[in-house]
């Protein structure tokens, strides 16, 4: 039984991120934890004759959360129709995100965390929302973003970006082999590199641990130049019609450059393709 934590702020993009968990994880039995958090950042504290407690003010903001969560639920039975290896839970939290977060992934001893995502808009753009940067850089979970726009269908292409330097674990693949596992995809493993350079013999050393660790799914190699990561991603998103991109956290320079760049007009998988994040 895996244990999925969905954060919803009742948005139309934390519902897609429902719905694309409860496809993705179809064959799975599942408990999932719908955790509503009434953020601790957002409170406004007023020139009133009256300033309730840090606690009355959980207590009202807990209480006000807590019909939304039993609509959703609702609305879940009604529209998604799980099937019967899903059982879903409403948790409802007033504390920090984060630290909301991370104690419920403790306490309910949490596999993945799945949530949606569109980004921020203004001058600073970023490929994803703040709470969706917070959780997959600061929270050691396993996490899959899942964009507005991306609509669960069969994985058949992966893409796993990767600078050949291995600084993790292999055991912090697991939870992507597992899904490999449970798929019929293609495994994609990308290397890109600024110029024309040859792989260095620890570079070359590590493909090839890569390719035994993943010899059961067949992957393939493919080595891209461009001065751009983001750029590179773009056009091999495209031309291979990728489902979803697997990162590991701690791989930061494939990370940083994928994911929190600010030139989002020029990117257009950041609306459609969700991101696993694999951490240690």
């Amino acid at each position: 039984m895996m244990n999925i934590l969905l954060p919803t702020d009742f948005s139309d993009n934390s519902w897609n991120a429902i719905n694309y968990a409860t496809d993705f994880l179809k064959n799975k039995a599942c408990n999932f934890y719908i955790l509503n958090v009434n953020s601790l950042e957002n409170v406004f504290v007023g020139d009133y004759s009256y300033n309730p407690t840090p606690e009355i003010l959980g207590e009202i903001n807990i209480e006000q959360s807590k019909p939304k969560l039993k609509e959703l639920i609702k609305r879940i039975s009604q529209d998604i129709k799980p099937n019967k290896k899903h059982k879903f839970y409403s948790l409802s939290d007033y504390s920090y995100f984060l630290e909301s977060i991370r104690k419920h992934v403790n306490e309910k001893n949490i596999d993945m965390i799945i949530m949606g995502t569109k980004g921020a808009s203004g001058l600073k753009k970023c490929i994803i929302g703040s709470n969706a940067g917070d959780v997959i850089t600061k929270v050691k979970c396993t996490t899959l973003i899942v964009p507005e726009n991306a609509k669960y269908s069969n994985l058949k292409e992966i893409a796993y970006p990767t600078d050949l330097t291995l600084t993790y674990p292999l055991n912090i693949l697991e939870p992507f082999t597992d899904i490999l596992n449970s798929v019929n995809a293609n495994l994609r493993i990308v290397h890109i590199n600024d110029s024309n350079a040859s792989l260095s013999p620890e570079q070359h050393s590590k493909k090839d641990l890569l390719n035994d660790y993943f010899e059961d799914f067949k992957p393939s190699f493919h080595f891209l130049t461009n001065k751009k990561v983001e750029n590179a991603i773009q056009c091999f998103v495209e031309s291979r019609d990728i489902d979803m991109i697997a990162m590991v956290a701690k791989n930061l320079n494939y990370f940083q450059s994928i994911l929190f760049h600010s030139k989002v007009e020029k990117i257009t998988y950041h609306t459609r393709i969700p991101f696993l994040v694999l951490h240690e």
